[in-house]
Order: C-alpha cells, then structure tokens, then sequence
C-alpha cells in the first residue's frame, strides 16, 4: 500500500468513522443528536469520544444547562483535517488506476 494510501486507524474503526462524518458537517453536536443521528450506545460514544479526544481530534465540552448536564463534541482543526486526510486516502483506495 501506498503512503499516501494510509488509512488514520483512529478514524478509520467504524464506530469513529461515523461520529467523525457526524461531526463534520456541523459546528458542534451534543449528546443526544449524536445518540440520535448515529444509533451508538450511550456507552459507545463516551468511549471513542474519549479516543478521539485524546487524538486530539474533538473537543469534548460538559456544561450544565438549566439544572442538565449537556455535553458537546466539536472537530478539532486536527480533526478536520484528518478526517479530510482520511476521505482522501479512501477516494484514492476506490479510483482506478489510469
């Protein structure tokens, strides 16, 4: 395989692929929509936001809004561009040869 053709392990397991595309596409997210938006366990997105946070991939915010915890995940520019990496890598994986 080719270097340019290396796929970000981090981004690349399923679960972190598709909180990542999530992500990607908006500002930030909270919690619930990411629950909501992506099926994934409660238990599952703590867990591989944490990964990604300590890729330095997400920024992970807790606040409490009125008397409820409300947790927020944003891209990091890290993150992005990554992710952005990664989609690159994939297309040339999937683009036949001249």
């Amino acid at each position: 395989m080719s270097e340019s053709f290396e796929l970000d392990r981090v981004i690349h397991e399923p679960a972190r692929l598709v909180l990542v595309s999530n992500l990607y596409v908006v500002d930030e997210a909270d919690f619930v929509y990411l629950s909501r938006r992506t099926g994934l366990t409660d238990g599952n997105i703590s867990s591989h936001m944490s990964r990604l946070e300590k890729a330095g991939y997400v920024s992970i915010d807790k606040a409490i809004v009125g008397k409820r915890p409300r947790t927020t995940y944003a891209l990091t520019g890290d993150g992005r561009r990554a992710f952005e990496r990664y989609r690159q890598a994939v297309t040339g994986l999937l683009t036949p040869p001249d």
